[in-house]
């Protein structure tokens, strides 16, 4: 089998052959079928995030479970899956509190350390990224990562249910609980902005105001739900906002992007007891300077939304319903469609802002 490995940060990701070991007790053997690119994976090839080398990136996923290991319950050969990094024991404090995706179990957080599925021809263990490693032909990932979808559902489709969506979706939905006729701005209309708009939209919310600082980005922002579009940059964002809200400022602030500029920008555009959710991801040790007065003033709310506080067995089957029915927009997410072995060049374009979503094609 072949996979995308990244021997060192900042270089090109190698196509080579690699050698995957049988799954173990609760894992399962997947044939994969799709692999969007998300930024993250990006981070880690670009270094911004570290981890041990040689790695294996991949994590936005759906194939075909091929084999499974002793006590796998949860799926079986042949089942078309979504794979995903949530991983969960379904034993610890918070999986018990309803919270699987901030699960604190041992077993949870392993993603093979020391002890690696994956290993090139050499021998040499390859590290699998987020407990993932899907730019790969074939991955092992626990039984919590998967979930079934239909037969004839478009597993490229599905990829984007592992990540892109429901991080965007499920912090409107899940984490800020946005309701009717509220305010929601999203800064950011990439991948996981434009997500965030159609969770507004499917919550009722009204305006919905998109900023980025791309046009296109926020053209594409309209086609998912946004009502109006404003570029990051204008001097009189704070102002157009309070004009579109009753003088008040926004009910909801979500920041989708990895940027405490945005950030900090989030603040000023929420009106007195608003919300700011934070869910895109900055540098590591990034910080913001806080402003404590009128945090405490007003009455604002800052979350933080981890994967959308997404429970996966639960939201992505309702996922696949909305498409079905013809409310939830996957199709428009997908920009082009590429061959593992043009992975750095699918790479390229997502980064310099001309894809929302990439997709490496495996069958």
């Amino acid at each position: 089998m072949k996979a995308a490995v990244c021997y060192d940060f900042g270089e090109p990701l190698r196509v080579v052959d690699v050698h995957l070991d049988p799954p173990q007790k609760g894992e399962v053997k997947i044939r994969m079928v799709a692999t969007a690119i998300c930024h993250s994976d990006v981070h880690f090839v670009r270094g911004e995030w570290k981890a041990p080398l040689p790695l294996v990136v991949g994590h936005e996923s759906a194939g075909i479970v091929e084999e499974v290991g002793d006590g796998v319950t949860l799926t079986k050969p042949g089942d078309k899956v979504v794979v995903s990094l949530l991983k969960n024991c379904g034993r610890c404090f918070y999986c018990t509190m309803g919270l699987p995706y901030e699960c604190s179990g041992e077993f949870a957080l392993s993603t093979f350390s020391g002890n690696s599925r994956l290993h090139d021809m050499q021998g040499q263990a390859l590290h699998h990224a987020m407990g993932t490693a899907t730019f790969a032909e074939y991955a092992i990932v626990d039984q919590s990562q998967v979930v079934q979808v239909p037969d004839d559902f478009p597993l490229d489709r599905a990829a984007l249910l592992a990540c892109g969506v429901i991080t965007g979706l499920g912090a409107a939905v899940n984490t800020a609980q946005v309701t009717p006729g509220s305010s929601v701005v999203v800064i950011g209309a990439g991948g996981v902005g434009l997500n965030a708009i159609q969770g507004a939209l499917l919550s009722g919310a009204n305006p919905i105001v998109a900023l980025d600082t791309l046009d296109s980005k926020l053209e594409a922002a309209r086609i998912f739900g946004a009502t109006h579009g404003i570029k990051a940059s204008a001097d009189d964002v704070k102002k157009t906002i309070r004009g579109l809200t009753g003088g008040r400022g926004a009910d909801y602030v979500l920041v989708t992007v990895g940027s405490t500029a945005a950030l900090s920008q989030g603040l000023t555009l929420l009106r007195p007891a608003g919300t700011l959710v934070m869910v895109g991801l900055p540098k590591a040790g990034s910080t913001i300077p806080l402003p404590v007065e009128p945090l405490v003033w007003y009455n604002y709310k800052i979350l933080g939304s981890n994967m959308g506080s997404t429970k996966l067995s639960v939201d992505v089957p309702r996922l696949i319903d909305l498409y079905t029915q013809g409310r939830l927009k996957l199709d428009e997410l997908i920009t082009g469609h590429y061959p593992l072995e043009r992975i750095n060049e699918a790479i390229e374009v997502m980064e310099r802002g001309a894809a929302l979503r990439n997709v490496i094609m495996f069958s």
